[in-house]
């Protein structure tokens, strides 16, 4: 039995959508920035969130004002964000309408959400992968209920995004670990303009039958009783049971897909009126008169409901605009590792790339019991492709060392969720050519979480991806995806050339509270290619950390050619240190090389400075060189040492194929090489 104040709260709450709704219509001049209304989806979405705790953790989708009002905001708080005003608590302007994060004791936390169709099921699965290691290793970290209750997830979707393969990748991992979550979908037969009828042979109740070990259950999402009963039992159920859980709530859609997309132009008047006839508000309401509640209550709380909407949309409107100066803040967390620290000598014995990238690891998780490794074959029986990741599943175990399923956009995606909690992930990409299906994650999810949560959600992740070619790697494993990655705002990329930078490097980035890419030179690892003999190096000690963005003098050259006007400076990185020390040979102390080490961030002083020093630059790199990172920055080094060049700066990249041959003959042809880097620097020297 539901008690009258929850009924009258309900009743309270879809009053106030409703006229938030009709205000928002009549005020489309002032209302100008795209937005959606929960109008037909008001009953469940209340009923989601009477049901949750605090400790909980949920991801609205764009729909969802009900349920951010059932969780305590008010009105005045979601219109800031309608609005885009500066006092908006969830991004500061910078996200859309009913696009929270959120991050207190007294409701449960949002991570960041986007508006991509289906994309918030990874990080919130993520979230409860998060949650079941916290109580895996009885972590402090784990927030409970006041009354021991443990956390769940609610998921929310609309029910054209099962469609999307994410989804899909969201539901295995689910129901293969068992993860306490609630996908909680509302189905109203639309997607956009789309019919479910046309986009879709099954709906996700149906579709859920393909996964084993996920309980569903469907319901009348338009009923408020009934769907608070529901969501009390599947909430309780996930709280002790710890599984998934697929609710598919029908619910009608009585207003615009968006204010941009109206109704009429799409939606005939049988439809609008079928979907009107199972509109949440006039249900209640008829529900709360039969069971006694006098018809003066209900006008008395629309009245109020009505004025204090009134009341917070004219000071949402006149609240102050965002600081045009504060359109910077936010894009990284503060990192901890600003300077070189520890030792970087190690004993006279050398290591490998790999074995410094296992060590590395190994260190970091002895030190961090939040650390977490997992992806494609890195566990028990394999330790990655490359063996990278051997004995760390017998040291750690099979919960901190994991194989996942061939999901990348879950591996990177799942970050997100589980960086939120508290644990620390790192992941691995088996090989570059294959991080394509995760870039929908890293853009839309990762990349942008701190920067429109204003901070609150930097995500923390680590994510290692084997780049490069040689010996006939062939198409699809030999490629570089700097310049892809470096497109991407908010995301670090780290790429070392040696076993030293590795370590110290793989630690920096584990203690960044930001998303790190360490892009590993897979014809590094071993120094297997002839030239590469000094990417080994002692092994520093397990205090030795690199800062991401310092670079490396890697080669000096000689003072008195410096002065004569003969040296030449290479800016490059990985494999391309190698080519430039090779070639360098051949011009006796004219050559500077200047390692980057890292992408982005970038030692810009030091590239300048040592352009500037010489007046002529070579800018290498293995990637296909037109419209590269190379060129980009070779464009940016003319511009800032432009008075100091005797040379226009130089790039020398791949050739512009699409994929690496797999033929060793047509590989060497394609890529550069000590020779030919020898013969452009002599070109340039020859100015």
């Amino acid at each position: 039995m539901i008690s009258s104040d929850i009924l009258l709260k309900a009743y309270r709450l879809m009053c106030t959508a409703s006229w938030m709704a009709e205000t928002y219509e009549s005020n489309r001049t002032i209302c100008k920035y795209v937005h959606s209304t929960s109008r037909g989806h008001e009953a469940i979405q209340l009923a989601t969130a009477f049901n949750l705790l605090p400790c909980d953790f949920v991801s609205p989708y764009y729909r969802d004002e009900s349920m951010l009002l059932g969780l305590g905001f008010t009105p005045y708080e979601l219109m800031l964000q309608l609005l885009a005003k500066g006092e908006d608590i969830f991004s500061g302007g910078r996200e859309y309408y009913a696009h929270p994060s959120y991050r207190g004791d007294d409701k449960p936390t949002i991570t960041h959400q986007s508006s991509a169709t289906g994309m918030q099921a990874i990080p919130s699965t993520g979230i409860a992968q998060g949650i079941q290691y916290l109580e895996t290793i009885g972590s402090s970290l784990l927030k409970k209920g006041v009354n021991n209750e443990s956390p769940v997830v609610v998921c929310s979707l609309g029910d054209a995004s099962i469609t999307e393969g994410e989804v899909s990748e969201a539901f295995q991992f689910s129901v293969l670990k068992k993860l306490p979550v609630i996908y909680l979908i509302q189905d109203n037969d639309w997607g956009i303009s789309v019919s479910s009828s046309e986009a879709r042979k099954m709906d996700a109740f149906e579709y859920a039958a393909g996964f084993p070990g996920m309980d569903r259950i469907r319901v009348d999402g338009s009923d408020f009783e009934q769907s608070f009963e529901l969501m009390r039992m599947v909430i309780n159920s996930v709280r002790k049971n710890r599984g998934p859980y697929i609710v598919q709530a029908k619910v009608p859609l009585l207003n615009h897909h968006t204010s941009g997309v109206r109704k009429e132009s799409y939606r005939t008047k049988a439809d609008l009126e079928k979907h009107m006839s199972h509109d949440p508000l006039p249900k209640l309401k008829q529900q709360l008169l039969a069971s006694g509640t006098k018809e003066s209550v209900l006008e008395t709380i629309e009245k109020e409901t009505k004025k204090s909407v009134n009341v917070d949309f004219r000071r949402a409107v006149s609240a102050d605009q965002p600081d045009a100066q504060s359109v910077e803040d936010f894009v990284f967390a503060k990192t901890p590792v600003t300077e070189e620290q520890g030792s970087r000598l190690g004993g006279a014995d050398k290591i490998v790339m790999v074995d410094a990238a296992l060590h590395a690891i190994a260190e970091i998780m002895q030190e961090c019991p939040e650390a977490v490794l997992y992806g494609q074959d890195v566990g028990r029986r394999l330790g990655g492709v490359f063996r990278e990741t051997a004995t760390l599943a017998d040291k750690f175990g099979d919960h901190r060392v994991f194989n996942t399923a061939i999901q990348e956009a879950y591996i990177i995606g799942s970050t997100a969720g589980m960086s939120a909690v508290g644990v620390k992930p790192i992941v691995e990409i088996q090989f570059a050519d294959y991080i394509y299906p995760g870039l929908n994650q890293l853009v839309t999810e990762i990349s942008k979480s701190s920067y429109l949560s204003c901070g609150k959600f930097p995500v923390q992740a680590l994510i290692r991806v084997p780049v490069g070619a040689y010996g006939g790697g062939g198409p699809y494993h030999s490629g570089s995806i700097e310049t892809t990655l470096l497109a991407i705002k908010g995301i670090k990329v780290a790429y070392p050339s040696n076993a030293a930078d590795m370590k110290g490097l793989m630690k920096a980035a584990f203690y960044d509270p930001n998303p790190v890419i360490m892009l590993e030179h897979k014809g590094l690892y071993w120094s297997k290619v002839p030239g590469t003999e000094e990417a080994k190096t002692s092994e520093p000690q397990s205090d030795y950390l690199l800062p991401l963005g310092m670079g490396n003098r890697v080669l000096k050259a000689n003072d008195d050619k410096i002065f004569s006007g003969e040296t030449c400076s290479v800016i490059t990185y990985g494999m391309g240190v190698y080519w430039a020390k090779a070639a360098a040979a051949n011009f006796p102390g004219q050559i500077e090389i200047i390692d980057l080490r890292t992408l982005y961030p970038m030692d810009e002083a030091m590239v300048f400075a040592s352009v500037k020093a010489h007046g002529k630059c070579l800018v290498l790199t293995e990637e296909q060189q037109h419209n590269s990172f190379a060129e980009a920055l070779a464009a940016r080094i003319s511009k800032k040492c432009f008075s100091y060049l005797d040379a226009p700066v130089e790039v020398l990249g791949a050739l512009n194929l699409p994929a690496v041959p797999m033929n060793t003959i047509l590989e060497n042809a394609m890529l550069p090489n000590a020779e030919k880097t020898a013969a452009r620097l002599e070109e340039l020297l020859s100015f």
